[in-house]
């Protein structure tokens, strides 16, 4: 796990310090709508934790279960805001197209363009 200073604007959403459309919560994690969609469904899914694993590698490695119930939301969104087919995106590190250093993934449907992965 990755320690910061600052809180990340994810943490800071789920620590309710930001609004945000959330769509899905459990006890460690938080699912809300992208501000800047890049497809009719485009939501961010994410750990609740602060000070949390910057991506989607270091959580698989730190925590797996974690991983696997992130993994669970995204599908229970996409169930619930799509007809189940869906994109799930992990960018990892600033060269792929990661801007905020705390684990996340894009869950993506209906309309997909292509080079909508950024974020």
């Amino acid at each position: 796990m990755t320690e910061h200073a600052e809180p990340t604007l994810f943490e800071r959403i789920a620590a309710r310090e930001i609004p945000a459309q959330i769509v899905a919560e459990t006890d460690r994690v938080i699912a809300f709508h992208d501000i800047a969609p890049k497809a009719p469904v485009h939501v961010v899914v994410t750990t609740k934790e602060q000070g949390g694993y910057r991506d989607v590698v270091e959580l698989a490695a730190g925590d797996p279960a974690l991983l696997a119930e992130l993994v669970a939301v995204a599908r229970g969104v996409a169930d619930e805001l799509a007809d189940g087919d869906f994109r799930l995106v992990f960018n990892t590190g600033g060269n792929a197209g990661q801007t905020v250093f705390h684990v996340h993934a894009h869950v993506l449907a209906g309309g997909l363009e292509e080079g909508s992965l950024a974020g």
